[in-house]
């Protein structure tokens, strides 16, 4: 049962990252600053906002995930991709490469 449940909490893939208290934090904020608009969003539709209203606000949430986006790729690169290319392990590269136009949907 115990390995049902880790299997269930684990959303992705066996790779982990250590990150620095800062990266930890700020992304940890962002991702807060996200929820809250979304719970704002709720608030309006529950109030029966005007739609133009709630559009904007989906606007503003959406350039607040590409932000996260951006900051995370760029952590990940100066990170991950370098240290694991300064090894010699070429596959980040493929593995970048993939993942870039799901990022440009």
């Amino acid at each position: 049962m115990g390995e049902d449940k880790k299997e269930e909490v684990c959303c992705c893939c066996e790779k982990h990252k250590e990150r620095s208290d800062n990266e930890y934090r700020d992304l940890m904020n962002r991702l807060k600053r996200i929820e809250g608009q979304v719970r704002g969003i709720q608030g309006m539709l529950e109030k029966n906002a005007y739609c133009i209203d709630i559009l904007v606000q989906v606007s503003a949430i959406n350039a607040a995930l590409n932000s996260f986006n951006k900051k995370l790729l760029a952590n990940h690169i100066e990170t991950c991709v370098a240290e694991n290319i300064r090894e010699g392990n070429d596959d980040v590269i493929q593995e970048l490469v993939n993942v870039l136009p799901k990022l440009m949907k």
